[in-house]
């Protein structure tokens, strides 16, 4: 089991991981880095799991009480913010996608990050936009819509759910969700700290945003670029401006290798040439 990302990366934060619903990259921050904000508390795992019954709307209703949490206490680009501008005209048109009904928002911190959840929100951190071309970030959030139609985040937020405070009692009376109080809402978002998938789910995801390119006639190529950036920042060969943030997930360079196969097997492959992280914001 892998620790939940957008295309499965992982980064280690200092201090603590930030991990919410599925997210895309965990971030190794420097000191003086702005953190996105889940709060201070532990979870305890409820007694009461196996009594619980959880559905899809349990999990919608759980993970719009989440982001709604991290819009409040983290900054949120307004609407004429250029990250909030550039997002809109990326992925306006997908806000109504596959049967999905999507918000987007950017939070400007400075974690690399980025992620969607049961409710159809995905939130795209301002350091991700910075180092990730537009085709990229299509082929990010796409992976992230896969994860949000193919119904990952269940299990995930379930978890999280369990472990948040003050639940025991609650769940194992009644097997019901309870209603949960706004400390309890930041526990359960600090929680997605141990949230996991499988192999398999992160490969459906890594397919559904291959046709989900292909679909809307973008450049698939931008899959291959965004996971050999991510390779590049593991391996920290790249000294700019944006710091050694993260370590990527070990199989950046080997996913980056199946998507052009599949590229080259559709007629759709176009060498980018060399792929390097950019020494300036793309985004301004």
């Amino acid at each position: 089991m892998k620790k939940i990302s957008i295309f499965a990366v992982q980064i280690k934060i200092i201090m603590k991981k930030i991990t919410l619903c599925l997210l895309f990259l965990g971030a190794m921050n420097a000191v003086s880095a702005q953190k996105i904000n889940l709060g201070k508390a532990a979870g305890v795992v409820s007694k009461g799991a196996k009594a619980l019954t959880f559905t899809n709307e349990d999990a919608v209703k759980l993970s719009k009480e989440s982001v709604d949490w991290m819009d409040k206490n983290n900054p949120v680009a307004g609407p004429k913010d250029p990250y909030t501008v550039r997002l809109n005209k990326l992925f306006g048109k997908h806000k109504s996608q596959d049967g999905l009904a999507l918000n987007y928002k950017v939070y400007k911190v400075k974690d690399i990050n980025a992620f969607a959840c049961a409710d159809g929100s995905v939130r795209v951190f301002s350091s991700l936009m910075d180092i990730m071309t537009d085709d990229e970030l299509l082929a990010v959030i796409g992976h992230e819509i896969g994860h949000v139609k193919n119904q990952d985040t269940k299990d995930a937020i379930k978890s999280a759910y369990l472990k948040a405070a003050a639940l025991d009692a609650a769940s194992s009376a009644s097997g019901a969700v309870a209603t949960l109080n706004d400390s309890q809402i930041g526990q359960m978002a600090n929680a997605f700290l141990d949230a996991s998938h499988s192999k398999k789910q992160e490969s459906e995801a890594d397919t559904y945003s291959y046709d989900f390119m292909k679909a809307n006639n973008y450049n698939v190529v931008g899959a291959y670029s965004a996971f050999k950036k991510l390779a590049l920042l593991s391996e920290g060969s790249t000294q700019t401006g944006f710091q050694k943030m993260f370590n990527s997930h070990p199989d950046s360079e080997k996913r980056a290798q199946a998507i052009k196969k599949r590229a080259e097997k559709d007629g759709l492959w176009k060498d980018p040439g060399t792929i390097a992280i950019p020494k300036t914001k793309l985004t301004k």
